[in-house]
């Protein structure tokens, strides 16, 4: 008979040095020292050699850079985000050029499609409409303080489409921007998947497929679920920033109009695309010695992000004193010009409407659809599409801009880089040049009659990271219209320059100082306003000062640190 050995005692440091190292949040591989890997007994169960963080990053930026195309540089990315939280961030924070299209758009759209055969890790919560009576102990199975929420219900993904449970990639890679640029300690984050089920019929056919396998509830139904959501998050998280994200026409608007006063929220294809357009808009004119309130904006595509665009452009003319700023603003979309002559309006899009009586006036040349025709009649210095249609700015329609337009100002922002509305080549040819042009998504620079055009990427990753820090900052209770003004208006002109070609918005390299620039911007207005605390400026600046993480190894070999 084999003797029988006793199992020695355990010491509980052992399992707490395991436990770090598998904690993404807390791991920091080769990079433990030989005193910490003693404390926590973790010698042996990583390789010998001591790194500081930045040889990692010489060996994450190898592997980044041999992973065959996007995909697999997401797959990379990820799953390194998964083992090192901290490395990650640092690497992205240091290479946003590079890891922004692949962590954010337009990569993340394939992820999307392809999430239930690249998922490897749990990350976040996954809330379903069929375990809704326990969405409370769900949510409850958190066991830390959140700061902030990206929800999706996965059905407007980029101009992809409903995907089901694959949306779950989008709030991941937002988060990942709120805490790399926000400075929003990523352990006080949170992607949350609203599974309400999917009508994509490949998703539900696919044997991969890891969510629900349902069409999507009806609108009764899911009307009930957000609002349940909506309480216990509030409930749970009392004072936390929920950020709607990728969520269809129909439900978008009317979610953030009955929760933006329930609990801190915003919807960040509505709003953040509409701020980070007036930043454009603005810095453009400032960089053509124009007048903002001269301009003539057209929106194609007419959904909550157009709606939104329209929306704060209005606002924007009118605190800068027009009387009528609907009437410098038309709105078109699949019918043609949103005016007040329709009886198909949706609520949002009503109080923009444009002059039915001006706009029925308009007459169509032959082979002229009616984008063609709005533009020769409205003539708009301001082009901007949300349309999620690639190729609709036809080069008629921007000839035709740019022959009652010296420079026009146009913005294809649908992503990803297929749906975008016309190229940044094409639209420079097609006006010889004299286009001031930004886009949704990364544009290599077009040159043109000797002349290099950098093509600013529209990216709203300027805006979301430092509204959620300045809000976060200054114990907000609403996100509100004001605030998302100042957040455009702090993205700022770059460097001031009128070269022809001169980018309009900063570099990426300076989304970290844009960011604190814009928390500093949204605390004031809302200390201000009234719905958050009343702060001096020296105030404001302490608490975002004390409020920005940056991913930095903490040290374990202080007591406190390894109690955590």
């Amino acid at each position: 008979m084999e003797p029988v050995h006793a199992m020695p005692d355990i010491d509980p440091a052992i399992h707490l040095g395991t436990d770090i190292l598998n904690d993404p949040l807390r791991n920091k591989g080769t990079a433990f020292t030989h005193a910490e890997r003693k404390l926590l007994h973790i010698q042996g169960l990583i390789p010998p050699a001591v790194e500081t963080i930045n040889e990692q990053l010489k060996r994450t930026s190898f592997e980044f850079e041999r992973a065959q195309g996007p995909l697999a540089k997401h797959i990379y990315l990820r799953s390194l985000q998964d083992n090192n939280e901290v490395l990650f961030l640092r690497f992205v924070k240091q290479n946003l050029a590079a890891t922004l299209p692949i962590v954010y758009t337009p990569t993340v759209g394939v992820a999307a499609q392809e999430f239930s055969r690249i998922y490897r890790r749990p990350r976040g919560l996954f809330l379903s409409y069929a375990t809704r009576d326990r969405m409370r102990e769900q949510l409850a199975s958190v066991q830390r303080e959140i700061d902030v929420i990206v929800a999706t219900d996965g059905q407007r993904i980029l101009g992809l489409g409903d995907q089901g449970i694959g949306g779950m990639g989008i709030p991941i890679g937002k988060l990942s921007l709120y805490s790399a640029f926000g400075g929003i300690d990523p352990e006080r984050t949170l992607p949350i998947m609203l599974d309400v089920g999917t009508d994509n019929e490949d998703r539900l056919a696919d044997d991969c497929y890891l969510g629900e396998r349902f069409k999507r509830i009806g609108q009764a139904d899911y009307d009930a679920f957000i609002d349940q959501f909506v309480d216990e998050a509030a409930n749970r998280w009392p004072g936390v920033l929920l950020q709607w994200e990728d969520f269809a026409q129909q439900n978008a608007t009317p979610i953030l109009k009955r929760h933006r006063d329930r609990i801190l929220s915003f919807n960040d294809d509505i709003q953040g695309t509409a701020a980070v357009a007036l930043a454009v808009v603005m810095a453009a004119v400032r960089q053509l010695d124009q007048s903002f309130t001269e301009q003539r904006v057209c929106i194609l595509g007419a959904g909550s992000a157009g709606s939104g665009v329209a929306t704060m452009m209005s606002r924007a003319l009118e605190m800068q004193g027009v009387a009528n700023p609907q009437g410098q603003i038309v709105l078109i979309d699949r019918h043609g010009v949103v005016h007040d002559g329709r009886d198909d309006l949706r609520d949002f899009q009503v109080p923009l409407a444009f002059s039915g009586e001006v706009a029925t006036m308009w007459q169509s040349r032959a082979g002229e659809n009616a984008f063609e025709t709005a533009i020769r009649h409205f003539k708009p210095t301001v082009l901007i599409g949300v349309s999620g249609v690639g190729g609709l700015f036809t080069k008629r329609a921007i000839a035709t801009m740019a022959d009652h337009c010296e420079n026009p100002i146009i913005m294809p922002l649908s992503n990803p880089t297929s749906h975008a509305e016309a190229t940044p080549h094409d639209l420079l040819h097609w006006t010889e040049g004299r286009a001031t042009v930004a886009t949704g998504s990364p544009f290599a620079p077009v040159r043109v009659n000797g002349v290099t055009h950098t093509i600013s990427q529209a990216n709203n990753v300027y805006v979301f990271p430092g509204l959620g820090l300045g809000a976060v900052a200054c114990n907000a209770s609403a996100v509100t219209d004001e605030m998302l003004m100042a957040a455009a208006e702090a993205v700022g002109d770059p460097d001031g320059s009128t070269q022809r070609g001169a980018r309009v918005l900063p570099t990426l390299e300076e989304v970290d100082d844009v960011s604190e620039r814009i928390a500093r911007a949204v605390a004031r207005v809302a200390s201000d306003q009234g719905v958050a605390d009343t702060l001096t400026d020296a105030e404001i600046n302490e608490r975002i000062a004390a409020e920005r993480w940056e991913p930095v190894y903490r040290d374990f070999t202080t007591v406190t640190d390894t109690a955590i």
